[in-house]
């Protein structure tokens, strides 16, 4: 019985006796041959940030240069509206707003498998040096896709989003590899990956002096995490990655909370320990990377999210979809402020990064006491 406390102290020579007492935040759920464990605040959590999500990207594609009333931005979605309306809801602010909520939801969901992998609340792929890695690989092209000889014409057939991809899960394997001492200790991954991360922006330095002037302003515009000129085709390799990875990722969830348990404990129960984990961390390096690619590398989103969630929720570890939910709301919110609630716009990167910076050293202080 999982919902319930059991304890069964003596009263007397061979005799016990067993007292329940129900923990409290769970009820019992049993359908048929079924049972389980009802937990108001996971399945809560998820609804409650689902409708702020709502609203928040209603007001995001209303407010403009063009005003436009909520209503009719709800009817416009729903296929009535002025022609002019049309245009400017679809056409411009929504491709913005569903790549915001998209890159969120992946940067969630990657913070979260790699917090519950590595079992410290440090970890997500900023840290870890996975965000660093590919946006080094995408510089890469950005600088030299258009120079002669043999890189040039290689790295500009291989495109950004790909060359991000493969940049984000060369730094994760390095940081794996270099963190490895018969089994994976969270504090030393942390503390690799920020070697890592600290390597990588080296090298994105190093790429932007030796470029031209206009390629190094373009990528500056990226690195800063912008989702200004989105549009439908950024949309589409986003959200097809997310329909294959967070499922599967959401099959393994399981694992992950075998896993906590330690490497022992997870081989005593049968687990494989370390395919298991290399698959959830090639998930959670898959999806900062497709982020990163479509809207350059965001911040804090995988670091602050999932323990935001976790505290909300209640739970053991990050809960995978509600730190989705969570980064899309985020994302989508802090694009909302820096584009029409400030005296200037500024790249939605900045803005997370001025919220996420003091959570940052909340974590550090509290983990050192």
């Amino acid at each position: 019985m999982p919902n319930v406390r059991v304890t069964a102290p003596p009263s007397g020579p061979g005799m016990t006796s067993t007292v329940t007492e129900r923990v409290p935040g769970r009820a019992p759920v049993r359908v048929g041959p079924v049972s389980g464990v009802w937990r108001p605040r996971v399945v809560a959590v998820p609804l409650v940030s689902l409708g702020l999500l709502a609203v928040v990207s209603a007001l995001s594609i209303g407010r403009g240069d063009v005003q436009i009333p909520v209503g009719d931005v709800l009817a416009v979605l729903a296929g009535g509206g002025a022609r002019a309306q049309q245009f400017v809801v679809l056409e411009l602010r929504l491709p913005r707003v569903a790549v915001g909520a998209l890159v969120g939801a992946a940067l969630g969901v990657a913070g979260a498998l790699t917090q519950a992998v590595a079992r410290n609340p440090l970890a997500s792929p900023d840290v870890l040096g996975v965000t660093a890695g590919a946006g080094a690989a995408a510089v890469a092209v950005i600088a030299l896709g258009g120079t002669s000889g043999v890189v040039g014409p290689l790295l500009a057939g291989i495109g950004l989003p790909v060359a991000a991809v493969i940049g984000g899960l060369g730094a994760a394997a390095l940081a794996y590899a270099l963190a490895w001492r018969h089994g994976l200790d969270g504090y030393r991954l942390v503390l690799v990956g920020i070697g890592i991360d600290a390597a990588a922006t080296a090298l994105i330095d190093w790429l932007l002096v030796i470029t031209k002037v206009q390629d190094a302003a373009r990528a500056t515009v990226w690195l800063t995490g912008s989702l200004n000129g989105r549009g439908w085709e950024q949309v589409v390799p986003v959200a097809v990655a997310l329909v294959v990875l967070v499922p599967a990722a959401l099959l393994l969830s399981a694992r992950v909370g075998v896993l906590q348990l330690g490497d022992d404990s997870a081989r005593g129960l049968g687990l494989r320990v370390d395919r298991t984990r290399a698959a959830l961390v090639v998930l959670a390096v898959a999806l900062a990377a497709v982020a990163t690619s479509a809207a350059g590398p965001i911040a804090f989103v995988a670091l602050v999210v999932p323990q935001i969630c976790l505290r909300l929720a209640h739970t053991a570890r990050p809960p995978l979809l509600a730190s989705a939910i969570g980064g899309a709301l985020l994302v989508v919110a802090a694009d909302l402020v820096a584009r029409t609630m400030l005296p200037v716009e500024l790249p939605v990167g900045i803005v997370i990064a001025v919220l996420g910076a003091p959570y940052l050293l909340f974590l550090l202080t509290r983990r050192r006491s």
